[in-house]
């Protein structure tokens, strides 16, 4: 007697039982920790004070939305990520939580987080907050990254709100500061992203998603990390110059962004990539995601030494 045994590969319409674990993916929790982070920064370093337990509720809003809107965009581009070896093992396209599922838990968070924000924090972060949710599933997700080698230029706006809620959050305004720390991210996106989209091309040219080194070429691409990153030089330092940081921050932020801008010059430089491993472009995207979490931990530590009398403060 023979017995024969079938193998059912699970997909997307026959998903395997869900595990919380699976769950948590949806949220993309690597990325959620910079947003809270930048979000914290912008609490802590914002003018006047916040009940402890009010400053704890308006960062997990934050880490909801920012999970919410990262499962929104892992729902909405679930047949994409299959064909991308680099997201192929995501729980959708993988099978382990169906589209259903991921959507309504999606909704959940987002409008959870919202809500919580307006009635506990203040309807003006709670707006901004519905906004980036908005501006990163729509704007982003479903507008610009199918449709435009621009996509990450533009669509950098969505992970730029974090400081400006934080801070709103705070001061229940927005002044001169938390807008260049969102214009700080906006910059600081596309050579982060550009330079894992280089050694992810083929990723993206197999799936058709029109991203710059894909649509333009590598050239092109490599031009305009090292512009982006020479930009990011004055526009980093701006809140000292400008007066609305001290000399931690200014210090701080010209040595972290010239180094930024030094990892970007043999990228910008480079003519072909062909037989190698891509090492300047993984050195500068490594360094983009410690460089981000150490520019604002500076603004930070700035504000509280200014708040302790240990250096000068600012107009």
């Amino acid at each position: 007697m023979t017995t024969t045994t079938t193998l059912i590969t699970p997909t997307a319409a026959t998903p395997m039982s869900s595990h919380w674990r699976d769950f948590l993916a949806l949220t993309k929790p690597g990325v959620v920790r910079l947003v809270v982070f930048t979000g914290l920064c912008g609490l802590l370093a914002a003018p006047g004070s916040i009940n402890p337990v009010l400053g704890f509720t308006a960062i997990l809003c934050i880490a909801l939305a920012a999970g919410g809107a990262a499962a929104f965009n892992q729902w909405y581009e679930a047949d994409l990520d299959a064909l991308m070896k680099r997201t192929a093992k995501r729980p959708l396209p993988a099978g382990r939580v169906s589209r259903n599922d991921a959507r309504d838990f999606a909704a959940v968070l987002c409008g959870a987080s919202v809500l919580t924000m307006g009635l506990a924090i203040g309807w003006l972060a709670a707006a901004i907050l519905a906004v980036s949710i908005f501006y990163y599933v729509v704007v982003y997700t479903m507008w610009l990254k199918p449709r435009t080698p621009q996509n990450i230029v533009v669509g950098g706006g969505a992970g730029a709100f974090p400081p400006l809620i934080g801070w709103v959050a705070v001061s229940g305004d927005i002044t001169l500061t938390p807008v260049l720390l969102f214009a700080i991210i906006f910059f600081w996106t596309p050579p982060h992203f550009w330079a894992l989209a280089m050694f992810v091309k083929s990723d993206y040219a197999k799936a058709g998603v029109p991203m710059m080194p894909v649509v333009h070429g590598e050239r092109a691409t490599r031009h305009q990390i090292l512009a982006y990153s020479l930009f990011m030089v004055p526009l980093a330092a701006a809140p000292w110059y400008l007066g609305t940081a001290g000399i931690i921050y200014g210090a701080a932020s010209l040595a972290l962004t010239g180094f930024f801008a030094a990892l970007s010059v043999p990228v910008g430089l480079r003519t072909s990539s062909d037989g190698d491993t891509m090492k300047p472009e993984k050195r500068l995207f490594a360094y983009s995601i410690i460089y981000l979490f150490a520019l604002f931990a500076a603004l930070v530590v700035d504000r509280v030494m200014q708040n302790a009398g240990l250096i000068g403060g600012v107009a």
